[in-house]
């Protein structure tokens, strides 16, 4: 963790220019240091820590690109900001390639120097908790699947790039939107809004509030979710179950960054990075002209697809271990699971996904009546999540070889389940998508995938 007054290294042949620097920082509440040449900064950095270093490009002896890429082999995490003049903007950029964090031009402003010395410290915060937050997100695993997300986590988190995250329902979406977000050390907070649990009368006021008296119990000002996330992240999840009026306003945000609250005049920007997620085929729905095609493109620019769990599953015994972990501690109960009870963890399909799994372990922890867990414990509980799934017979799958195409018998299976609900409700597909879990919008866009009248 970082100390609670941050180090900032100060590093000009110019001393006048290091004073004023170290004074500015300092009445920021910053603890500043100077050197007035790369070498005695070498020497700083060999000392004592410092959280953020900013340097002159131009020094006589080692200039400051050296001093950079000196920095960067023995202390590759420290965030480096280059000062320069208006004429080596372009020796910046350069600088930036080789990994500073940024760059601030002579005569600098107040204002731009702290904001770019936060910015950066909260990118060092960002990289020393990674661990941390690999483990709090339970995005476990070595599987090249895995290793892939995390790979596209790392991109997405290094530009301000609109990110698209797909998955099945349980697979973790949600969790790499947080690890882009932490990753990417952005100032502000992330704000998250579920489009599925809004109806379309509230969606445009949660997103851009509204001013007093705008409509009829509008009696103060309310500012929507966009402006809460000023300088950080707007996740909204389940976009592929926004109406279409919906989407041409959402449009309007992504191309122009712009809005206004509901019964206000005043245009304000949108100063945030926007993260969607869904477990649709966005696709097929354009294909189908249920989901605009320019809206899909915007959206669709850095895409991260999160693998469904039977899809990696190596990973399994690295997620049980971590859930044990966390529910033997939250329950205060002593419980392991034997080599077979893993052997039929791996064999099950997961329909569930991460989610399922995690459910199945606690339940495990909370009821297993004896440690280590067997396998007939696992069976009884994977009967169980069948049953819950509408199926029936052994939890145990057939051989993966004799299943087909995963896609054909996944496409297959949703659609037996939807005759199945709509069987059971006779018809009436409010009631059907309520017994389903899900939103009434994204049932009827599975029916009409599925086209089932």
């Amino acid at each position: 963790m970082l100390r609670k007054k941050p180090t900032v290294l100060v590093v000009d042949d110019d001393v006048a220019l290091c004073e004023v620097l170290v004074a500015l920082l300092e009445q920021d509440g910053f603890n500043a240091r100077k050197a007035i040449s790369a070498r005695a900064a070498l020497a700083v950095l060999d000392m004592a820590p410092v959280d953020v270093m900013i340097t002159d490009l131009r020094m006589p002896g080692m200039d400051g690109m050296e001093l950079l890429e000196r920095t960067k082999q023995s202390w590759p995490e420290l965030p480096v900001l280059m000062l320069t003049a208006h004429g080596a903007v372009d020796t910046a950029v350069e600088a930036i390639k080789k990994g500073a964090a940024g760059f601030l031009l002579k005569p600098f402003d107040r204002e731009q120097i702290l904001y770019e010395v936060r910015k950066a410290l909260s990118v060092g915060r960002a990289r020393e908790e990674l661990p941390h937050l690999r483990e709090k997100a339970a995005l476990i695993g070595d599987s090249a699947g895995m290793a892939a997300v995390w790979r596209l986590v790392e991109r997405a988190a290094s530009c301000d790039a609109h990110v698209l995250v797909r998955g099945e329902s349980g697979t973790g979406k949600e969790l790499v939107v947080e690890a882009v977000h932490a990753r990417s050390g952005k100032a502000g907070p992330l704000v998250k809004v579920n489009c599925a649990a809004l109806p379309d009368s509230l969606i445009e006021d949660e997103l851009f509030g509204h001013e007093k008296g705008a409509f009829t119990g509008a009696l103060t000002q309310r500012k929507g979710r966009v402006e809460l996330a000023e300088e950080g992240t707007l996740f909204l999840d389940e976009i592929g179950d926004i109406s279409p009026v919906v989407q041409v306003k959402l449009l309007r945000l992504l191309q122009e960054r712009q809005f206004e609250r509901l019964g206000g005049t005043k245009t304000l920007d949108a100063n945030v990075r926007f993260i969607t997620a869904t477990h649709c085929d966005l696709e097929a729905m354009v294909r189908a002209g249920t989901f605009r095609k320019d809206l899909y493109f915007r959206l669709d620019v850095v895409p991260i697809e999160v693998p469904p769990l039977r899809e990696h599953v190596e990973d399994i015994p690295s997620l049980c271990s971590h859930f044990l972990n966390q529910f033997t501690t939250e329950h205060r109960r002593q419980v392991s699971l034997s080599n077979a009870a893993l052997r039929k963890l791996g064999d099950h399909t997961w329909p569930g996904n991460v989610r399922e799994l995690r459910n199945v372990i606690e339940r495990l922890v909370v009821l297993a009546d004896e440690a280590p867990v067997s396998a007939s414990e696992v069976e009884h509980e994977l009967r169980r999540c069948l049953a819950m799934e509408g199926e029936s017979g052994d939890a145990t799958p057939p051989p993966r070889s004799l299943l087909g195409s995963l896609d054909d018998a996944r496409q297959h299976t949703e659609r037996q389940y939807l005759e199945r609900v709509l069987t059971r409700t006779a018809g009436n597909r409010t009631r059907a998508a309520r017994l389903s879990g899900v939103s009434r919008r994204t049932f009827y866009n599975l029916l009409e995938r599925h086209s089932i009248a």
